[in-house]
């Protein structure tokens, strides 16, 4: 009897919770369906979130371009790109430039007695102008190669025109330190001679590089460099260049006119000092290389060789350049060029000469976003003999100088106005120049060499 009412207990049990379990069924099927709602609400919240950060991390990206190519700030110079530039293929960038200037004497044709000037070399136009204004376009390609593109929009005697200034590309995982740029660019020798004019500290180049390389030397070629890999910065570098444009012209020695070396060491001192030091060499076949007036240039054939030597010393306070700076740069340049000159209604005149050119600035920034600096530059020249007195190739009868004195203001990496004035001795007659310059750049942009 007691067996029988223990089994009838649990008997009853179990149907009790078996009815109740029935009972709740649809209470849990609600409760599985709020799961599923709160689930796909979940995904789609997170999706959104997902899709705006993608969103704001690019446009953050492009703001801070700069600021995020650590690569390129690690050693004093650097092509590296940096992650940043990944997040857009390409990056686009554009500088505008213009100017306000004012000449005391007439700028066209710009002459410096003594030394034979082409190229890009010249004043900055008279007036109200726009400059070039330039367009870079850069990417990775792949692991292995990126590549690069700067197209100058230019208006020429009322006329624009688009121009490829620079389309190169250059290895990025070389074993050993090496890389390897191929295309066209602009040379590495000296200080000055890559750098993109936005990013001078006076609104034109030095006189020796106006006078020696026709402001800047560009060429298509190939560029071979190597960093050491040691705590001092150590970085050699050789070029082979097609030899088309001044210095050099005519494309000789089958189109491979031009050959360079170049080295460059350098460190820091401290937490607020770092320097470069670094010696140059080039060597240009000129075939019929023009020279003065367009209408009637004196025409050089023979060899221009170009010897260099450059010294930059920068200092912030615990590195903090933002804030306050000084950097003092110079460079010093030897020209020896061997051949003759087909001067105007003459049959070729032997020349061989030796000159000289050098320069000195200061750029000091007192408080954030303001800088003042000058710049004093020189040119010098042997005496290429009787046979050209009475023309421009003759020596100077001083040597030329020219004295620079600039203030700018930079609301942000992005936008400077600059104010200029320049003493120049370096032409026929003594000139006072002065005038106002802006850069803007919007888009992404590389990162600023030392």
């Amino acid at each position: 009897m007691r067996v029988h009412t223990i089994q009838g207990f649990f008997s009853a049990l179990f149907l009790f919770a078996a009815c109740d379990a029935l009972a709740q069924d649809p209470e849990i099927e609600s409760l599985r369906t709020a799961i599923d709602e709160l689930r796909t609400d979940y995904e789609s919240r997170i999706t959104e979130l997902e899709r705006r950060l993608a969103v704001a991390e690019q446009n953050a990206s492009q703001a801070n371009y700069a600021s995020q190519q650590t690569a390129a700030t690690a050693a004093p110079v650097s092509t590296a790109t940096s992650s940043a530039s990944s997040a857009f293929n390409p990056a686009i960038g554009v500088i505008f430039e213009g100017f306000a200037w004012n000449d005391g004497s007439d700028p066209e044709p710009y002459v410096i007695p003594g030394f034979p000037l082409g190229g890009e070399a010249g004043s900055i136009q008279q007036g109200l102008s726009i400059g070039e204004t330039e367009i870079n376009i850069s990417a990775n390609v792949d692991d292995k190669f990126t590549a690069w593109l700067t197209t100058p929009l230019v208006i020429e005697d009322g006329e624009a025109r688009i121009e490829i200034e620079e389309a190169w590309i250059e290895t990025t995982a070389l074993a050993g330190g090496f890389a390897i740029k191929f295309g066209r660019f602009f040379s590495g020798i000296g200080y000055l001679n890559s750098r993109h004019a936005h990013t001078w500290d006076f609104a034109d180049q030095p006189l020796p590089y106006q006078a020696f390389l026709g402001n800047q030397y560009l060429d298509d070629g190939v560029q071979a460099r190597w960093v050491a890999p040691t705590d001092l910065y150590v970085e050699f570098g050789a070029e082979i260049m097609q030899g088309s444009r001044y210095p050099a012209a005519g494309s000789g020695n089958s189109g491979v006119g031009v050959y360079s070396l170049f080295a460059n060491v350098g460190g820091d001192i401290g937490a607020s000092s770092s320097w470069l030091a670094g010696l140059s060499y080039l060597d240009a076949a000129a075939v019929d290389r023009p020279s003065g007036a367009a209408d009637d240039p004196f025409v050089f054939n023979g060899d221009s060789k170009l010897a260099s030597a450059h010294f930059v010393w920068k200092w912030a306070p615990n590195g903090n350049w933002k804030q306050r700076n000084f950097v003092f740069q110079s460079e010093f340049l030897w020209r020896t060029e061997d051949g003759e000159y087909a001067l105007s209604g003459s049959l070729p005149t032997p020349y061989l000469n030796d000159q000289r050119g050098w320069y000195l600035q200061a750029i000091y920034q007192p408080v954030p976003r303001w800088r003042v600096g000058g710049r004093i530059d020189g040119l010098s020249s042997d005496d290429p003999g009787p046979l050209y007195d009475g023309t421009l190739l003759a020596a100077p009868a001083g040597d030329p100088l020219r004295y620079s004195f600039m203030a700018d203001w930079s609301n942000s990496e992005f936008s400077r106005l600059r104010l200029q004035f320049t003493r120049d001795e370096a032409g026929i007659e003594d000139d006072y120049e002065w005038g106002l310059q802006y850069i803007h750049s919007i888009g992404a942009h590389g990162a600023h060499a030392f």
